[in-house]
């Protein structure tokens, strides 16, 4: 006996979420009879969702692998699988009949069907010797499609404890429609019957099957939703192991909208080649990938449903790229208002767009957006620019960034220039520096840039530079500008204080103070520059470094006497507040109490910041540890708060380092995992890793490991401009080798820590 057997999932996917939905539909499988409707958009996971719950109440097909999760000696089902497809003329009853035509195993003997089931002679000639005789035309003066759904109804009736599914209702004929809602409304006892459909793909005008069904008995409606972020983690832990950082599953989830087609296949095109060893290698790769094939076939499915109208708007959004209003999408589609609002009903109606808020609308698919664009010839595209540009220069204020963007698509390198440098200025003032940022890198691209427009890209850029999320970049152009002889000596200086700023800080390199010494003889004509170079090589407590650090304090206080400065006053403050506290002054606290939790500027907000990381961490080292964690956490929500990365991620590694001092283990790998996601670029987060790594592994009896650990810390420690880490990574040492005996060999370890 063959039975049609329980679709498979799909290689290498798991199965996340849809605990609600599962449990609705396996109780609606095991209670027949039912009608039971699955809801949800192309490559939801509707079909999965069906799958996993015929297998959860055990109908997989005699002859295969069981794999239902049913309590033993359990009856297996008969379900029967019964597809619509996209055809220009569908054949009547065609999925219900691709259905029934896989029971032959499942019929009892024809003598005992009922004789209306003769009637499937017609439609199902291979089972006809299984069937009873056909009865005569209209013999009985029933239609034909009336004697078919008799025949169909019948021979349900006569299996045992069947499951119709019948997918992609969308598609369906008026005949088989017909035919399921008849069903619906007189179900056989024992029939559980399965309808999935989307609902976006549904007939102009035409009601969902949820409100045909709605009468019948035991209808239940399954809606299918995007997966959430947890979810799609989850999805790529299964793929990826312990490459599926949070930021790769943020890019998954954001890429595909959680739709569950478009996160499997972006997973599929990850791991069909070598992963890239670095965290932010595998999230560059995911989010320049290709759209997956089977969402561009999706996407020119969707598209060409679209006429005239609802192209032209589709296409303006594709250009748009973000969220737009529907006069901003009118206007550059070059349509009246009243075409506008029928096309972009038309796109709504499709799915194509949403309303992302109230008169905003944007692809509901990001991957749908790009082959929209993709598909819009280049003059056409030009077109649609030139339009963008024109709508948006009535805004207010202007939208400069936007314009810029579409200038430069236009090919008007020239004036995008000049646009990108007004953009970056206005991001600025609009406190979005990572938005300048970006432009000012673009622009700083530009090979005919003329030198007076790169000098000041430059210097906007290395004033910007200090709480970069993407170092990195900034470093890499920053370092060719540095070295063109045209610039004016004290903007060089500027620029080589910020590379300094970035080696010393993100790179956790003291080789940064040497370019920050650098930079005071060219920033003589810049005294409060200087006076910040100053306060930064305080910092340094390197060969005897550290010895000279108030006097650089007093050096920076002095030009600031001359040329006040709000924003290198609160850096030097910060700073000696540093200096007070390793010096274990009591009188810091109260100090403390008194640093600004609130400025309209940017730097005060940062060196706040600053003082309570830095005070909080030697407050650890003090014994201080409620003091320490109040500060830290404080620290850590400021860094937040005002945008500042590398500060949020050391104010986190530190509230790790607490808890585990204070024996609270459990979950700390899981932890450093997130923050190596957040932050791989930063190299104090693997220096602190390899410290609290070494003491787990020393405190579990591993001591080669923590060995390994410690001797990782201890290389970077050598390079670094504090102390700190050599010192840990030396006590480190030190004390596994007491542990082993050797008194000596740690003596010798722990020695020239002493002296440092």
């Amino acid at each position: 006996m063959n039975r049609p057997p329980v679709p498979d999932a799909p290689e290498g996917r798991a199965f996340v979420g849809r605990v609600r939905e599962l449990a609705r539909l396996t109780e609606g499988l095991a209670h027949p009879p039912a009608v039971l409707l699955v809801e949800g958009e192309a490559g939801a996971g509707k079909s999965r969702l069906v799958a996993e719950a015929l297998r959860a109440v055990n109908t997989t097909a005699p002859g295969r692998t069981a794999r239902a999760r049913t309590a033993p000696g359990a009856k297996e089902r008969a379900v029967l699988v019964g597809r619509c497809h996209p055809l220009r003329e569908p054949e009547p009853f065609g999925p219900v009949v691709d259905a029934l035509r896989d029971a032959a195993g499942l019929l009892p003997p024809p003598d005992a069907l009922p004789p209306s089931t003769g009637a499937l002679r017609r439609v199902l000639p291979d089972l006809a010797d299984r069937l009873p005789p056909a009865p005569p035309e209209g013999g009985e003066l029933l239609s034909a499609r009336r004697l078919l759904a008799q025949g169909v109804r019948a021979l349900l009736a006569a299996l045992d404890d069947p499951v119709l599914v019948v997918e992609d209702v969308q598609w369906a004929d008026d005949a088989t429609l017909d035919l399921l809602l008849r069903l619906a409304r007189d179900l056989p006892p024992r029939l559980a019957l399965v309808v999935t459909y989307r609902p976006e793909d549904l007939p102009p005008g035409t009601p969902p099957p949820t409100a045909a069904h709605g009468g019948a008995p035991a209808v239940g409606l399954v809606r299918l939703g995007p997966l959430d972020l947890t979810e799609v983690a989850e999805l790529a832990r299964a793929a990826l192991g312990p490459a599926a950082t949070a930021e790769v599953a943020r890019v998954l989830h954001e890429r595909g909208r959680g739709l569950p087609l478009a996160v499997a296949e972006d997973l599929r095109a990850l791991t069909d080649r070598p992963l890239p060893r670095r965290a932010a290698d595998l999230t560059a790769a995911l989010t320049n990938a290709e759209v997956p094939r089977g969402m561009v076939d999706a996407a020119a499915w969707r598209l060409a449903r679209l006429g005239a109208d609802g192209a032209a708007v589709v296409a303006a959004a594709a250009v748009l790229a973000v969220p737009a209003d529907e006069d901003l999408l009118t206007a550059v589609a070059g349509l009246d208002a009243a075409t506008g609002a029928r096309g972009l009903a038309e796109a709504l109606h499709t799915a194509v767009l949403e309303e992302t808020s109230p008169d905003r609308y944007a692809f509901r698919h990001p991957a749908v957006g790009r082959v929209a664009l993709r598909r819009i010839p280049g003059p056409g595209r030009r077109v649609l620019h030139r339009r963008a540009v024109a709508a948006l220069e009535t805004l207010e204020p202007r939208p400069l960034a936007r314009i810029a963007e579409h200038t430069l698509a236009m090919g008007d390198r020239a004036a995008w220039q000049d646009l990108a440098q007004a953009a970056a200025d206005q991001a600025v003032a609009l406190g979005d520096p990572g938005g300048a940022r970006r432009m000012l890198r673009g622009l700083l691209d530009e090979p005919d840039l003329d030198p007076p427009r790169r000098g000041r890209a430059a210097l906007a850029l290395a004033r910007l530079a200090a709480d970069d999320v993407d170092p990195a970049a900034s470093v890499q152009v920053l370092s060719g500008m540095v070295a063109d002889p045209r610039l004016p000596v004290a903007d060089r200086g500027e620029i080589r204080l910020a590379l300094g700023f970035l080696t010393a800080v993100h790179s956790g390199n003291r080789a940064g103070f040497g370019r920050i010494r650098e930079s005071l003889d060219e920033l003589e004509e810049r005294p409060v520059r200087a006076a910040r170079a100053m306060v930064a090589i305080a910092m340094d407590e390197r060969d005897g470094a550290g010895r000279h650090a108030w006097e650089w304090l007093a050096r920076a206080d002095r030009l600031l006497a001359d040329h006040p400065d709000e924003d290198v006053a609160a850096a030097v403050r910060a700073t000696s507040l540093t200096f007070q506290a390793r010096a274990g002054d009591p009188a810091v606290w109260a100090r403390l109490d008194d640093l600004p939790r609130a400025s309209e500027s940017p730097e005060v907000m940062r060196q706040t910041t600053r003082a309570l990381y830095n005070t909080g961490e030697i407050a650890i080292e003090l014994g201080y540890d409620t003091r320490a964690a109040d500060l830290l956490t404080e620290s850590r929500r400021l860094a937040r708060l005002t945008g500042i990365p590398y500060l949020e991620c050391y104010s986190r590694l530190a509230l790790i380092r607490l808890d585990m001092l204070a024996g609270r283990w459990d979950g700390v790998e899981q932890r450093f995992a997130a923050l190596g996601a957040e932050f791989d670029d930063l190299a104090m987060a693997g220096a602190e890793r390899s410290l609290l790594f070494g003491r787990l592994a020393a405190g579990r009896g591993r001591l080669a490991l923590a060995r390994e650990e410690f001797a990782i810390a201890a290389r970077f420690g050598q390079r670094e401009s504090q102390v700190t880490v050599a010192l840990r990574a030396a006590a480190g040492l030190g004390g596994l080798q007491l542990l082993e005996g050797d008194s000596a060999g740690a003596a010798a370890t722990v020695g020239p820590a002493l002296a440092t």
